[in-house]
């Protein structure tokens, strides 16, 4: 895999909106926080347009995400938020000079598809937090997590076990993302190879038989088969029907895997939630499970143990 540079102050940084629109306003203090790291940031233009929901139409949210793509002065590419729309866009762009001159993309929940597209390039990408919430509370150490891994220091994750899981001890290059995203790109041409891999999973506001029928999709698409291990996130605002589909997501999650035996760990802080602790796709890194603790490690280099106050 490749990692694209780590960013230095001074660096130029890109802001646009891949898929619902944003308030402009509302992004203020998020872009003070980037130059208080000492990065130049540049706009494009579907933070100021609209189309229904979306941020512009698609070819101008796909215009803004090829022109920095390809501009070599921007280090690295923000996607302000997330929403729906990442996927309308992803067969309209080239990759070519992106493949030359490899940059940081960052954003998480729909933005899933475009980490999934970028790693069948062979190159890095951050789930993470987005600009729309860097300012919420709760979520300063996720931001700090963020600014880290930018700026290439390695990290250690360290957090409470959950009863629920399994212990052991893997490594190997982490992905994943959004449930809903992951199994959507299956069959188009940003789906992954999951085979000897740390998968990790999250989502937001589904239905409890949604979230059962999307592992199925994983599990009969073979996207669960060869895993290295599984990484749970946090799956919030979950809903259920009238008659209540009768496990928790959790559970939903631990019996599709039931017939497998890799390492998993359930509610790692990061997802829809302000502890959403960033994560290099792509990257090599040991996970870690014993009864009392897990811990995610960067062994691209050596890291600096990182410890986050997120408890069960």
């Amino acid at each position: 895999m490749i990692q694209p540079k780590n960013l230095q102050k001074g660096d130029t940084v890109g802001l646009i909106a891949m898929a619902w629109e944003v308030d402009m306003e509302l992004l203020k203090p998020s872009i003070q926080t980037l130059e208080s790291w000492g990065l130049n940031v540049v706009f494009g233009e579907s933070l100021i347009s609209k189309y229904h929901q979306f941020a512009g139409p698609d070819e101008v949210r796909a215009g803004d995400f090829q022109k920095m793509l390809d501009d070599k002065s921007i280090s690295a590419i923000f996607s302000v938020r997330g929403g729906y729309g990442s996927t309308r866009i992803l067969d309209r762009l080239d990759f070519k000079k992106f493949k030359a001159n490899p940059k940081w993309v960052i954003g998480f929940s729909d933005i899933t598809a475009v980490h999934c597209h970028l790693h069948n390039f062979a190159v890095e990408s951050i789930h993470g937090p987005m600009p729309k919430i860097f300012m919420q509370e709760g979520g300063e150490e996720a931001l700090e997590s963020l600014r880290k891994l930018l700026f290439g220091e390695p990290f250690i994750y360290q957090v409470a076990s959950n009863p629920m899981n399994r212990t052991g001890e893997v490594s190997g290059l982490i992905v994943g993302g959004n449930l809903a995203m992951l199994s959507h790109v299956i069959g188009s041409n940003s789906d992954i190879s999951t085979d000897g891999k740390l998968l990790f999973l999250e989502d937001v506001g589904e239905y409890l038989y949604a979230v059962d029928r999307m592992m199925i999709q994983l599990k009969r698409s073979g996207k669960l088969r060869g895993l290295k291990g599984l990484i749970v996130g946090q799956f919030t605002e979950l809903k259920d029907n009238e008659t209540p589909f009768g496990k928790t997501a959790n559970e939903i999650i631990e019996d599709t895997i039931s017939e497998y035996d890799f390492p998993v760990c359930y509610d790692f802080p990061v997802g829809h939630v302000p502890n959403n602790l960033a994560i290099p796709f792509g990257r090599k890194v040991n996970l870690s499970i014993t009864e009392q603790e897990v811990k995610l490690t960067d062994v691209s280099s050596e890291p600096v143990t990182f410890f986050t106050k997120f408890r069960f």
